[in-house]
């Protein structure tokens, strides 16, 4: 698709969307390019400035980008903070046991060791990793004391 500025010969100023070049100059060939506003069908190509795009511009889109998604991961995790049960070092305990039956089925999020979160996926217990980024590139609140220094994962229902 193509977008061209256009213009009749009464000097009205319009935009139209075309398949291709050749697109636009079969319709107008034809007489199926009109202005919208008097009907004229003597149209042509009005001229257009291309659009430059800086490299200031992508890098602050690309920053834009960065920041919707570190406050996206940072939602996510106030959601499971606030909906799930926090089960702290027991997680893989916990998940393994509401899999298999043997404790109330429920929304829990903690922590567990590397091994242990291979353990529960080669088992087939549905888990992910908790994300830990926080809005305008703020680093994240060091754990607790009491917390282990592994990655937070959350059974998935």
């Amino acid at each position: 698709m193509i977008r061209y500025a256009l213009k009749c010969d009464v000097g009205h100023e319009f935009e139209a969307w075309f398949e291709s070049s050749d697109g636009y100059d079969a319709q107008v060939a034809q007489g199926l390019v009109e202005c919208p506003m008097c009907g004229s069908l003597n149209v042509v190509k009005a001229i257009m400035a291309p659009m430059v795009r800086t490299s200031r511009q992508k890098e602050d889109r690309e920053a834009g980008a960065k920041r919707a998604m570190a406050e996206a991961l940072h939602r996510l995790r106030q959601h499971v903070e606030s909906t799930h049960d926090y089960v702290g070092g027991d997680f893989a305990h916990e998940a393994r046991d509401i899999h298999n039956g043997l404790a109330p089925d429920r929304a829990i999020y903690g922590e567990a060791t590397p091994d242990e979160v291979k353990s529960l996926v080669e088992e087939g217990v549905p888990v992910a990793p908790l994300p830990v980024f926080s809005p305008g590139g703020a680093k994240p609140q060091p754990p607790a004391a009491t917390d282990l220094p592994a990655p937070d994962v959350k059974k998935l229902n």
